[in-house]
This record gives structure tokens, C-alpha cells and sequence, in this order.
């Protein structure tokens, strides 16, 4: 198996659109074997869209990894101390939550993850799903691709003649960008 006995904290924003893709692929990480700690935005953990009820995706993902959604910022916030996650992937991460990320807000479950885990120099994942990533948030894209530890999931525009500036994540490349990214490697090419 290839990830026996490797802890990954998987983090899920607000990009309703490409949860389904997202949650196949911690499917294919439990069949690795690697124990998943499932996070979610407080918009994921609370709101029903077009593309499902939040309950049946919080009951979904227990089912899938056995463990209750992370929620909430005390909860998050022992991900540091204890430092139990070897990988954090965050998928899709949203426009808003790279913003964050980016310039070291932390008021989400999502973002609290990400900065308990980056305390311990551990390698952290993210999966860009934005309609404004090559606007208004292309430089925080740019900041994180610089920063020790983070390593992007390969992206590219999904609709460039609709939406010019919108970026997302190839969700099938988390698992080979997450193979690299233990060995201290960007999967390239980023830009696809």
C-alpha cells in the first residue's frame, strides 16, 4: 500500500463544484492506506447547494475515513502541538481560503490546519479551484509557490474563453503531487 500508516489531514473549502472529485480521491487514499483526518470550512460544514447537503458530505467522509470532520478552530488547533499529520492537502481550495493562506489569516478551521501543521516543517498540499486566479489572486498563488513546505496540485484554466482568470487543480494529480511533495518535490509541470 503506498500510504500505510501515513496521517493526511484533508481540507475542503467552499468550491461546491469539485467537493465530488475531491472526496473519490481520499477514497483512493484510504485504499493506500493512509488514515485521513477530514477538515471542513465552516461554509462546507453548514450549507446545502445544487451539489449536495452538508450533512450527507460530513456523513459521507466518516463513512469513508472513520473519523468526524474537524470543524472548528479548537479543533484544528492541536494539529500543531501534537503534530499528528506527516501531510495536509488542501482541496479545493478556494480563492478566499489562498488568500488566507497566503498572508498568514487564521479564522477558519481550514486555515488554523494549515498553520498548526506548517509550525512542524511538514509538507502541505493545495489544490487551487478559483475563478479569480489569474486576477485578483494570482499573486497569492505566486507567494505560496515560493513558500518552504507548500506544494501545488497542478492546475490549469478550466473555461478560458467564459472565465478568463479562473484557475483549477487537476484533483486526479493530488495523489502523484503528494508522493513528490514527501520526497521535498514540486510535481511538475505546475501549469498545465
Amino acid at each position: 500500500m503506498l500510504f500505510q500508516g501515513l496521517k493526511i489531514g484533508f481540507a475542503i473549502t467552499g468550491s461546491f463544484c469539485t467537493i465530488s472529485n475531491v472526496v473519490s480521491e481520499i477514497e483512493k487514499l484510504v485504499a493506500e492506506g493512509a488514515e485521513v483526518y477530514p477538515i471542513l470550512s465552516k461554509i462546507v460544514d453548514e450549507t446545502d447547494t445544487r451539489f449536495g447537503k452538508a450533512k450527507d458530505l460530513k456523513d459521507k467522509l466518516k463513512a469513508i475515513t472513520g473519523k468526524n470532520p474537524i470543524t472548528t478552530i479548537p479543533e484544528a488547533e492541536p494539529i500543531g502541538p501534537k503534530a499528528y499529520l506527516d501531510i495536509l492537502v488542501i482541496a479545493p481550495c478556494t480563492g478566499n481560503t489562498l488568500a488566507k493562506l497566503s498572508n498568514a489569516i487564521t479564522d477558519t478551521s481550514v486555515t488554523m490546519a494549515f498553520k498548526a501543521h506548517s509550525r512542524n516543517q511538514r509538507p502541505a498540499i493545495i489544490a487551487v479551484s478559483t475563478n479569480d486566479g489569474l486576477g485578483a489572486n494570482a499573486h497569492n498563488l505566486g507567494k505560496l509557490l515560493n513558500t518552504k513546505n507548500v506544494y501545488i496540485v497542478p492546475l490549469g484554466q478550466d473555461n478560458p474563453a467564459d472565465k478568463p482568470n479562473s484557475l483549477i487543480a487537476k484533483t486526479e494529480l493530488i495523489i502523484p503531487t503528494i508522493v513528490e511533495a514527501l520526497k521535498g518535490k514540486q510535481i511538475q509541470p505546475v501549469i498545465i
